[in-house]
């Protein structure tokens, strides 16, 4: 069943792509196997290089104000859905605070109320990257939601995410646990449970807590399904030219005419993941 959320997102893609507010990208498909058979997806941009994957100075903010052309729901006076404006998947959907809040500041539990409310209708993978070095490419408060549809999978390495979730992995040394943490999940996504689950899994990483640290002591992704909640601690944003967010640990890679493809067709996928956390791996 398609959600209200979901219908109206689509209504409003359809007009912004004709008023020219929403640019998705043109990418080819290439699939990479990693470690276990594991595929990974490795999109190149065949499109323009938008503006926030340009490395450049100051950018505008596009959230204050947001785009209406984009928005697609209001979530009270705190929170607003809108589309991504340069989707590679359709639907793809940003959670903004309709005021300034930081993305390299802590995720405050109305963020995770506004993320709870959304994923009882309308549910799929749900991402943040917390700040540059973890490939955020705006600094206003955004969290990221790609749909799924039930039975659809999640993300590539969703068998990753859920064997480690369950303790039932046969990857005794995983070089990326050592920067990752992955948790269960058995009810649906409330608020309240997100939020302290959120900060349990933050200091266990050493990245402190809101009562004692103005922002985290570092910077980290977050993926999200119903199933499991996992973080990643990040040593860097990227290397030879690849830029690596959240999505890169779930699987989903993109390429430019930066990026050193040969090198990772020859290394593995996994290679690059190691490469960008904290971890000395």
């Amino acid at each position: 069943m398609t959600s209200e959320l979901l219908r109206k997102a689509r209504d409003v893609a359809a007009a912004a792509k004709v008023s020219g507010a929403l640019v998705p990208l043109k990418t080819s498909l290439t699939t990479l196997i990693g470690e276990a058979g594991t595929n990974f997806e490795l999109r190149h941009l065949l499109s323009a290089t938008p503006k926030h994957l340009r490395a450049a100075g100051p950018k505008p903010n596009p959230f204050l104000p947001w785009d209406q052309r984009l928005e697609v729901e209001r979530i009270n006076d705190s929170h607003v859905v809108i589309l991504n404006k340069y989707p590679v998947q359709a639907s793809h959907m940003l959670l903004i605070t309709q005021d300034w809040q930081p993305q390299t500041g802590w995720l405050s539990v109305d963020d995770w109320h506004a993320l709870g409310r959304i994923d009882a209708t309308t549910t799929g993978l749900w991402f943040f990257n917390s700040g540059p070095d973890a490939g955020a490419s705006q600094p206003h408060r955004h969290l990221q939601l790609l749909p799924r549809a039930a039975g659809e999978p999640i993300c590539a390495r969703q068998s990753w995410f859920e064997s480690h979730a369950a303790g039932t992995t046969s990857l005794v040394d995983d070089p990326l646990l050592r920067s990752c943490r992955v948790v269960p999940l058995t009810s649906a996504l409330k608020g309240e449970m997100l939020y302290r689950m959120y900060l349990t899994l933050a200091a266990d990483l050493g990245l402190g807590d809101p009562s004692n640290d103005h922002r985290p002591r570092g910077a980290y992704n977050l993926l999200l399904s119903r199933r499991w909640m996992a973080m990643v601690r990040r040593r860097t944003e990227g290397i030879r030219g690849f830029s690596v967010n959240a999505l890169g640990f779930a699987g989903s890679l993109l390429s430019t005419e930066a990026s050193d493809r040969e090198w990772i067709h020859r290394s593995g996928p996994e290679a690059l993941l190691h490469a960008v956390v904290e971890a000395n791996c």
